[in-house]
């Protein structure tokens, strides 16, 4: 008999009650209100197969962490489980504050354009105090600045020259550096091209879908991955161009949460999507060619994403920051930062999104360290709002770093 038959769409028989996922939990340790993802998930799924009305809105909670994917002996799906009920049964519907959050393109576009108004106004106190009762965004959250025009426009400038290179790849850039941190797309070309590697851009991107996927647009979630995964695999099996990215988070959700979650099958390409660390550290250790440097002594941390670790490549990272002269690398402990991409700008989770990221920002603070580096901008956020330390992606770091 093929027991595979008797399997649900998820694999949540496979969970033998050990209860680790919870431990491992950033949420069920400060929020008494979650009932941790062995409740939410395997458990409440078995009662929630049989009657949807079980059901139970606690589980917005849940931040997608995938913590407790990553801690399960037994491998079972735990973050999808909860992610898939949340989004099959939850009658919650998106307030004005969830659209603006989850539909980045849109709002980048709006502000980019007026970027020096808009960060002198949401930076501005009375602004913010006023913003709070309308949109429910936390008063005391330091909101994201803008770039004054998009990274894509910046890009029109070098287009030709990235062709001259006789090596090519194309780069997924994500909605921050499109509309917040350009610099890092230049910083990764700058080191890419020191490699002699141009870069190509998607003709159509749209953002991933995570700030999406989290506020309950999973229509337009779906609308978008279906263009994103249009627009990679004409890259990957038209052009036989490999996909890059700088963006933990996008990364994770381009390469699993748009089959897992929304169901755009990306089968025949996702092999060939992969963080800029990784296909640089790769390179640099299949071959002959060096990255050259000139640095003064720097003693750097390293805060590994929730998603990072979920992809499991924080090694590739942190093992291109150790090869800069002079320069200490310590990979803090695991714990999650706690902004969890929108969850943390919400007024209702700030105390929680705050002490979920406490035992990481005590680290940062008493051990010495002159920068932080990380893969994930919205942690870059977060460790700058609650620590004094300056937070930098590995590659931006690689890039000040270099000779010429």
């Amino acid at each position: 008999m093929n027991l595979l038959l008797n399997k649900s769409e998820n694999n949540f028989e496979q969970c033998i009650k050990c209860t680790i996922c919870t431990v491992y939990c950033p949420v069920s340790k400060v929020n008494p209100d979650y009932p941790g993802p062995k409740h939410s998930g395997p458990d409440g799924e078995r009662l929630r197969l049989k009657d949807p009305e079980f059901y139970d809105e606690s589980l917005k909670y849940c931040i997608n962490c995938k913590r407790c994917e990553v801690a399960c002996p037994s491998n079972v799906k735990i973050g999808d489980i909860i992610q898939m009920a949340r989004i099959k049964y939850s009658k919650k519907k998106p307030i004005l504050r969830d659209v603006i959050l989850a539909h980045t393109d849109f709002m980048g576009t709006l502000a980019t354009p007026f970027a020096p108004i808009v960060n002198a106004m949401t930076s501005f106190n009375p602004v913010k105090s006023l913003i709070e009762p309308i949109l429910k965004i936390d008063k005391r959250r330091s909101l994201p600045k803008y770039s004054f025009g998009t990274f894509r426009s910046w890009y029109k400038n070098v287009a030709e020259e990235q062709k001259k290179y006789p090596t090519q790849v194309s780069y997924f850039h994500g909605c921050y550096v499109n509309y917040n941190n350009p610099q890092l797309g230049k910083d990764m070309i700058k080191v890419l091209n020191s490699l002699n590697i141009g870069i190509q851009l998607l003709e159509k991107e749209r953002c991933c879908g995570i700030a999406l996927i989290s506020n309950g647009f999973i229509d337009k979630a779906k609308k978008n991955a279906t263009i994103d995964e249009a627009e990679i695999r004409k890259s990957v099996i038209d052009k036989k161009l490999p996909v890059i990215t700088t963006s933990s988070s996008c990364t994770f959700t381009v390469r699993d949460e748009h089959s897992h979650l929304l169901g755009v099958d990306n089968s025949s390409v996702k092999d060939q999507v992969e963080l800029a660390t990784r296909y640089i550290y790769r390179l640099l250790s299949s071959s002959d060619t060096k990255l050259k440097f000139k640095n003064k002594p720097l003693k750097i941390a390293y805060h590994t994403p929730c998603h990072m670790a979920k992809l499991g490549w924080t090694y590739y990272s942190v093992e291109l920051l150790k090869l800069i002269p002079n320069v200490e690398v310590t990979v803090l402990e695991s714990n999650c930062c706690g902004i969890a991409g929108t969850f943390g700008f919400k007024k209702e989770n700030h105390e929680v999104s705050k002490k979920i990221g406490d035992p990481l920002f005590n680290q940062i603070e008493t051990g010495g360290f002159d920068l932080v580096a990380t893969d994930c901008e919205t942690c870059k956020w977060q460790i700058e709002m609650f620590t004094t330390k300056k937070c930098e992606h590995p590659l931006s770091i690689i890039a000040n770093a270099l000779e010429g």
